[in-house]
């Protein structure tokens, strides 16, 4: 990747440290009665949010099937609303048939388990201890009293506007490399049709097949595309970190060269640890099938 790096990627994660945080006065320093409070009041709200998921019924998605829609422009300039501003929802079969698994799921499932959700809860705060002492710089992370009261998303004033100021220098440099990106894409020369089809945020790798070509098919049901085949024709990998197989695809680099495309991807597996694949191919052809 030549601007959407992993230290780019990694920098994403460091543009919103104070995200979730709320002020405390007790927190400056160690009480642990303080900390069983707080960790009872979290986990009961979150026990009550799985529960609030666990009982949604999903026939409640089918209320889209159908629904009129309107065009941004016009809802939010105020104006009055003609016929030809609307459009009419149809919701694919292949969707209706999930929700009508989703329901057969949700009328077959058991009781709520609490217990499962206590576990869960715990491990999170667990995730959050470890990424908190990756992320937070350490000169602000020392001034932590609490590390447990800290992943439970309770800080100091001072502290969280310490975090507001530094995730603001971070996105600043995050969206400068985002717009030199932006610029140096613009620039190349590419046929429209694979520079719109090109984009695959979130589509999970179902299977990779190296020979003369590079065949990537896709699971699309996360992402934001139908198109879930890739053919990279008379294909050489030039960079291959790791095995992309059940990996998220997160960002993509297309860039023309004097014999085809080069097509840098970055993805991320399930430890989320980034995995770069860079391809150049004469041909790529992007297909649903």
């Amino acid at each position: 990747m030549r601007y959407l790096t992993k230290e780019w990627c990694n920098l994403c994660q460091l543009s919103g440290l104070h995200f979730g945080l709320r002020a405390h006065k007790d927190v400056r320093v160690l009480n642990e009665s303080l900390y069983q409070r707080l960790r009872k009041r979290k986990e009961k709200a979150f026990i009550k949010q799985e529960k609030e998921i666990y009982d949604f019924d999903p026939r409640e998605l089918f209320d889209a099937d159908g629904e009129v829609l309107v065009r941004a422009d016009k809802f939010i300039s105020g104006e009055k609303i003609l016929e030809e501003d609307t459009i009419v929802y149809e919701m694919p079969e292949e969707q209706k048939e999930h929700i009508r698994k989703l329901i057969e799921a949700y009328d077959s499932r058991g009781p709520f388990d609490i217990q499962k959700s206590s576990i869960e809860f715990e491990n999170r705060q667990k995730m959050l201890l470890e990424d908190n002492e990756k992320k937070i710089p350490k000169e602000i992370y020392s001034q932590v009293a609490d590390p447990r009261v800290f992943a439970l998303g309770y800080s100091t004033k001072e502290m969280i506007n310490q975090l507001k100021q530094i995730s603001k220098e971070n996105e600043k440099k995050v969206q400068s490399v985002l717009k030199d990106f932006i610029l140096a894409q613009e620039k190349e020369n590419i046929r429209e049709n694979l520079r719109e089809r090109f984009s695959f945020h979130d589509c999970k790798v179902k299977s990779i097949e190296k020979k003369k070509d590079v065949t990537i098919l896709l699971d699309t049901s996360g992402g934001f595309t139908e198109d879930n085949k890739i053919v990279f024709h008379d294909a050489k990998i030039i960079k291959e970190d790791a095995v992309v197989n059940g990996c998220w695809w997160i960002y993509e680099e297309l860039y023309n060269t004097h014999n085809g495309y080069e097509a840098h991807m970055m993805f991320v597996d399930e430890t989320n640890a980034y995995i770069e694949l860079t391809i150049a191919s004469k041909e790529i052809i992007v297909e649903k099938v």
